[in-house]
């Protein structure tokens, strides 16, 4: 339920004028109500440049996505070479793993490449909120 601010400070000034009213508030007098809460609007423009350190932070990212996918690649490698063996010896738990191995592996390179486009997706979504 929605009551308006008016309403609000003639309970809780106890009546009285709008006069009155803006002047107990602080506001200019026939000052909207509303205009005091845009004051304390905040916006966000995200950008690594604006602080020190951020290129090389931007660079550190960029390192350890590189690192992830060599680690996901060799990843792919051993489960493929596990799946390769188990299937080769009838072992059937170890072409399970190895098979596993491949699945997560590539799944976990596909996350990496699309990490940077799932972060802005959201951002993006929650700059549409208002």
């Amino acid at each position: 339920m929605h009551v308006p601010i008016d309403h609000l400070l003639l309970v809780l000034t106890g009546g009285g004028s709008r006069l009155t009213r803006d002047v107990a508030w602080g506001r200019p007098r026939g000052h909207p109500a509303g205009a005091l809460s845009r004051l304390a609007d905040v916006t966000m423009t995200p950008d690594p440049g604006q602080l020190p350190g951020g290129s090389t932070l931007q660079q550190l990212t960029d390192g350890v996505g590189g690192w992830a996918l060599i680690l996901s690649l060799v990843g792919m490698v051993v489960g493929a070479a596990a799946w390769a063996l188990g299937s080769h010896s009838q072992n059937y738990q170890q072409s399970f793993i190895g098979r596993r191995t491949v699945l997560i592996s590539g799944l976990a390179a596909l996350v990496i490449g699309a990490a940077p486009a799932i972060v802005n997706f959201f951002f993006h979504a929650g700059q549409g909120v208002h």
